[in-house]
C-alpha cells in the first residue's frame, strides 16, 4: 500500500505529532510521517521525531520577517517529498500565501467544538458559557483562523467541577484519537471513489443542461434533454480493472491509442468503450489535476451536445 507522505509542523512538546506518529507505524495506517519541522530549535518534539528516525528540520523565526522565514519552512517541507501538512502546535499565525500553497493539503486539530470558541481560552469560555460539552475538531487549515471545513469533531463532557485545566486534560486525550483518524480518512479521500465521483459530479452537472442518469449499473451524464447523449460515464474499478476513472469522449480510437500509450499513468482504453473512441482518465492517482479533469469534461459534453447548446456556449466563450 502506498502511503500519503505527511510533515508535521511543532513549537513545543510533540505530544500530538507522536500521537500521529505512532498510529503510522500500526498496520494498514495509510500515512507516514517524512519530516517534522519547527520553528523553536530546541523544541522537545524534534527529539522525539529523532529518536523515532523521522527527519527534523528546525529555523528560529526570531528576528526574521514572517514571510522570510516562510519560505525557509517551505523549501524544507518540499524537499522532504511531503504531501500534507499536520499541525502540531505550531505556534505561528501562517500567511495567507503560505497557507494558499498548501490549500487543501493542510489541516490541524483545535480544542473547542467549531465553531464555538475559535481561537484561545476556549476551555475556560465552553466552562463559562454552562456548555454540556467540550470537545475538539480537526479541520482543513484555510486563511480563517479556525474556520477551515471540519474533518471531524468529538465532545467531551464538562464535570461540575471542572476547570480549564482539567477539562483540557480530557480534551487532549479525545483529541489523541482524533487526529490520526481523520488525518488517515482525509489522506485517502481523494483516491475514494465516493469522494471522487462527488467532485466528478459536480463538474459535469455544472455544464449546461447536463443530466445524471444510471448506464449499466454505473453513473453517467448527458445533455440535450430527452434526445441527449452521454458525454461522461464514472467508472468504478470498471471490468475489474485497478482504476477509478472517468470516460470521456475523444476523436477516435488513435487518439485513445495514443493517450494510453504516451501517458499510461494518467490515460488508458477502456473495454467495450475505447472501441467507439472513449479514454479512461484515471482519477485515482497522484497530484490528479482537477483542472483538467474539467476541461475533459467540457470537450466531451461538445462532442455530444446538440448544436443549439454549442453556439450558445461557443458564443460565451467569446466574452
Amino acid at each position: 500500500m502506498r502511503k500519503a507522505k505527511v510533515a508535521c509542523l511543532l513549537s513545543g512538546k510533540g505530544t500530538t505529532m507522536s500521537a500521529l506518529l505512532f498510529q503510522s507505524r500500526l498496520p494498514d495506517c495509510p500515512y507516514e510521517i517524512v519530516l517534522v519541522a519547527s520553528n523553536v530549535p530546541g523544541a522537545p518534539g524534534l527529539s522525539i521525531a529523532e529518536a523515532e528516525g523521522i527527519a527534523t528540520f528546525a529555523h528560529d523565526h526570531r528576528g526574521m520577517d514572517r514571510r522570510a522565514h516562510e519560505a525557509i519552512m517551505d523549501a524544507a517541507l518540499r524537499d522532504s517529498g511531503a504531501e500534507y501538512l499536520a499541525l502540531c502546535g505550531y505556534m505561528r499565525v501562517l500567511t495567507e500565501d503560505f497557507v494558499a500553497r498548501w490549500e487543501g493539503r493542510m489541516v490541524n486539530t483545535h480544542p473547542s467544538l467549531l465553531p464555538k470558541y475559535k481561537g484561545l481560552d476556549t476551555h475556560a469560555r465552553a466552562i463559562a458559557a454552562n456548555d454540556a460539552h467540550g470537545g475538539c475538531s480537526v479541520h482543513v487549515v484555510t486563511p480563517e483562523l479556525d474556520g477551515g471545513p471540519l474533518l471531524g469533531q468529538l465532545p467531551v463532557a464538562i464535570l461540575p467541577d471542572d476547570t480549564a485545566d482539567s477539562l483540557a486534560s480530557r480534551v487532549i486525550l479525545a483529541e489523541y484519537q482524533l487526529y490520526p483518524r481523520m488525518l488517515a480518512d482525509f489522506v485517502t479521500r481523494e483516491t475514494s471513489p465516493d469522494w471522487l465521483l462527488g467532485r466528478v459530479r459536480a463538474l459535469a452537472m455544472d455544464l449546461p443542461e447536463a443530466e445524471e442518469r444510471e448506464s449499466h449499473g454505473s453513473p453517467g451524464w448527458r445533455t440535450g434533454g430527452k434526445s441527449g447523449k452521454y458525454f461522461a460515464y464514472f467508472a468504478d474499478q470498471h471490468h475489474g480493472t485497478p482504476n477509478v476513472a472517468l470516460l470521456v469522449k475523444t476523436g477516435g480510437v488513435d487518439e485513445v491509442e495514443a493517450l494510453a500509450e504516451t501517458a499510461p499513468e494518467t490515460y488508458f482504453k477502456p473495454a467495450y468503450y475505447g472501441a467507439s473512441g472513449w479514454v479512461g482518465l484515471i482519477l485515482n492517482r497522484p497530484g490528479l489535476d482537477w483542472d483538467q479533469v474539467g476541461e475533459w469534461l467540457a470537450r466531451s459534453w461538445r462532442m455530444a451536445a446538440p448544436s443549439r447548446l454549442t453556439r450558445l456556449h461557443d458564443a460565451a466563450d467569446q466574452f
